[in-house]
């Protein structure tokens, strides 16, 4: 967790540091996983809480647990259109680069959303509608964010949501995901070969900010096409625009 530093208020940054490590405990925690997480005595989580909670920032359940409150649904959408608008440029060049339609997704919950695309120029070509939300496990995007998480944390993801089959092609199995996964962090990139949806074949690379992969972007496109590309060469190009959009994103305001 972040610390105070030059230039930063201590309070607003131990705020935010209690909304990130409900975030990365599934959206819920008690007050001691909070204190574990952050590092931070119960009277002052207490005393963060209050304001979370009349600004709506947090909400406390009926255990008495801690979860993410609805106001930060409202910013996160706000959010998400601001970063799809920014990150048009960048699927142009993934377009320009491919020839393919080029997608921007980020994991929300337990779900993977679209929340940017710009597509092929071909009169044959594919659709992933923004706003779209898939569970994680057929998609090339949904891996690469996986990829970037603990497998703990991708065992206990699965377990909630399951590994539904999609194609005779999808990954149903923990193992086999966790392998897969294994495979994306060593060539950094994943694929997705008609998991999802048979005929479709995609392959995504992650955004990260600096700090973290907060989106993943892809190409996809029909089965045929893709697979006449050179995937290690497209890749490349594809993480070198993606880190352009990264470093945009983790700028200095």
């Amino acid at each position: 967790m972040s610390g105070a530093g030059m230039g930063t208020v201590q309070s607003v940054d131990r705020a935010l540091d209690l909304l990130e490590a409900l975030a990365g405990r599934g959206g819920e925690a008690g007050i001691s996983e909070l204190s574990a997480a952050t590092g931070l005595p119960y009277g002052t989580i207490h005393r963060l809480l209050r304001t979370l909670l009349a600004r709506g920032y947090v909400r406390q359940e009926s255990d008495r647990r801690y979860a993410l409150g609805g106001t930060l649904v409202r910013l996160g959408g706000v959010a998400e259109r601001r970063v799809g608008a920014w990150a048009q440029p960048y699927l142009e060049k993934m377009v320009a680069l491919s020839g393919e339609t080029a997608n921007l997704a980020v994991l929300e919950g337990d779900f993977i959303v679209y929340v940017a695309q710009v597509p092929s120029p071909r009169r044959l070509r594919m659709f992933a509608e923004v706003g779209r939300r898939v569970l994680p496990h057929s998609t090339a995007v949904g891996k690469v964010l996986l990829a970037d998480r603990p497998d703990a944390e991708v065992a206990a993801l699965v377990e909630r949501t399951g590994m539904p089959r999609r194609t005779a092609n999808t990954i149903t199995g923990l193992p086999g995901m966790l392998a897969e996964l294994e495979r994306v962090r060593r060539q950094g990139y994943a694929l997705d070969l008609g998991e999802e949806e048979i005929g479709v074949h995609c392959l995504a690379v992650g955004v990260n900010d600096g700090s973290r992969t907060v989106a993943a972007m892809s190409v996809s496109g029909p089965a045929e096409r893709i697979d006449t590309l050179d995937r290690a060469e497209l890749a490349e190009g594809m993480r070198r625009i993606a880190a352009e959009f990264g470093a945009e994103l983790g700028g200095p305001l």
